[in-house]
């Protein structure tokens, strides 16, 4: 069973940066690809960023790149998301989750393509 643990969520001004970690369980992280997904309220939860099984390949949103930038550590099983020039509007509740296929070639938006879901931690921005 792989269990997802999301941290580092906060409370910060709009321009401020904050950094959430995503920790795995289980010995088959490093062949997954991973993922960041957000949800605000009232909203469907949206692709945020994604990067691939070997970290040479990374996905983001539009309303996010320049601003936001994923990364993996597979020695440690963790996924990152380093967040800066942050906006009001990136309030939500984040998640990492696991891609479906093992080593996928190709990063996937969707949240179909991902059955393993964290419990999500909480990005107030405030204006």
């Amino acid at each position: 069973q792989v269990q997802l643990v999301e941290s580092g969520g906060g409370l910060v001004q709009a321009g401020g940066s904050l950094r959430l970690s995503c920790i795995a369980s289980g010995r088959t992280f490093s062949n997954y690809a991973m993922g960041w997904f957000r949800q605000a309220p009232g909203k469907e939860r949206e692709f945020v960023a994604g990067i691939s099984w070997t970290g040479g390949s990374t996905t983001y949103a539009d309303s996010v790149k320049g601003r936001f930038t994923i990364s993996r550590d597979n020695a440690k099983n963790t996924v990152n998301l380093a967040m800066n020039s942050l906006k009001p509007e990136d309030t939500a509740v984040y998640y990492c989750a696991r891609h479906t296929r093992f080593r996928a070639t190709v990063v996937r938006t969707t949240t179909t393509e991902y059955n393993y879901w964290g419990q999500g931690t909480q990005v107030t921005v405030s204006s």
